[in-house]
């Protein structure tokens, strides 16, 4: 799943120079539109107002007025845009661009060829660094109960304090975020709302709540008008989940090193293993030779 994933985002970065707004799907210069979406900030994980319980009428104009509505509220969540997104999102565009030109090589103890997931997360964020912001790996990883299942999930985070009330800042670099929306049996109106979502997300966590919100609610209505069952991975707790949940940061460069330091620690257990049996083969022959036991060797 990884080699696919980092083949389509990969996909996205060769035509990338033409279409930029096709990948992160963001206009950018600051707050042109107002927010038509003032309440999305007050639902938490797993509420649902009473709107999205009578998203499913039957009525044909109905039907449309609710996907038109979505759009738009979709649309409204991704031109908001503040200056410090505006630059994250700038930084972590001209990285993927030298990835592309560079190509991502495998350093992990698992290679892939042509590059996995995690090992572009750890590229981009490296040349994120490089550029001055704190870029770190997130893993977040929650357990199943009687409303979700357990999952985790990995992406880059970039903490900023240095707006003018210092108040920090977190900011989601989520570099396969349309993917995790997508329904193979999804409705032709889910699919273009969809459309509009950008291949590589970085924003504020509240504007990522927001979108989650816009898009488990389409989700839900698609499932229902269409009779069928909603999986659970796809229920607005379990996406909140994937960013928005407690999380593990770490450094990229720690991971770095420390899967290198684990690759070689394998290298040096399979070194003496060889030895070990080279050792024990030629004590086996030298002391059936002398005519006396066979000598174990101990390493």
């Amino acid at each position: 799943m990884d080699r696919q994933d980092s083949d389509d985002i990969m996909k996205f970065l060769d035509g990338m120079a033409s279409s930029d707004d096709v990948l992160f799907g963001f206009l950018d210069g600051g707050n042109h539109s107002p927010e038509i979406y003032p309440d999305s900030g007050n639902f938490t994980a797993g509420e649902e107002s009473d709107a999205d319980n009578d998203v499913a009428g039957s009525n044909s104009e109905e039907n449309k007025t609710f996907w038109f509505e979505q759009e738009q509220l979709l649309q409204a969540t991704l031109y908001r845009t503040s200056s410090i997104e505006t630059k994250i999102r700038q930084a972590t565009k001209q990285a993927l661009k030298e990835v592309r030109s560079k190509g991502t090589q495998c350093v992990c103890r698992k290679p892939v060829t042509g590059g996995c997931r995690s090992c572009l997360r750890g590229e981009v964020s490296r040349l994120l660094r490089e550029a001055g912001y704190d870029c770190v790996s997130c893993k977040s990883k929650w357990r199943s109960n009687h409303e979700i299942l357990a999952g985790e999930h990995e992406y880059l985070e970039i903490v900023d304090q240095s707006g003018s009330k210092k108040v920090e800042m977190r900011v989601v670099i989520e570099l396969s975020f349309r993917a995790e929306f997508e329904m193979a049996r999804g409705s032709d109106e889910y699919k273009r709302l969809v459309g509009i979502l950008p291949e590589v997300y970085v924003g504020k966590t509240e504007r990522l709540r927001t979108l989650i919100k816009i898009l488990c609610t389409a989700a839900k209505k698609c499932m229902k008008d269409k009779k069928m069952h909603m999986g659970p991975w796809r229920k607005h707790k379990y996406m909140q989940a994937k960013w928005l949940g407690t999380c593990e940061r770490k450094s990229m460069k720690l991971v770095a090193e420390t899967e290198t330091e684990t690759g070689e620690s394998d290298m040096i257990a399979k070194a003496k293993q060889r030895v070990s049996m080279l050792n024990y083969g030629i004590f086996e022959n030298v002391s059936a030779g002398m005519g006396r036991p066979a000598a174990v060797a101990v390493v």
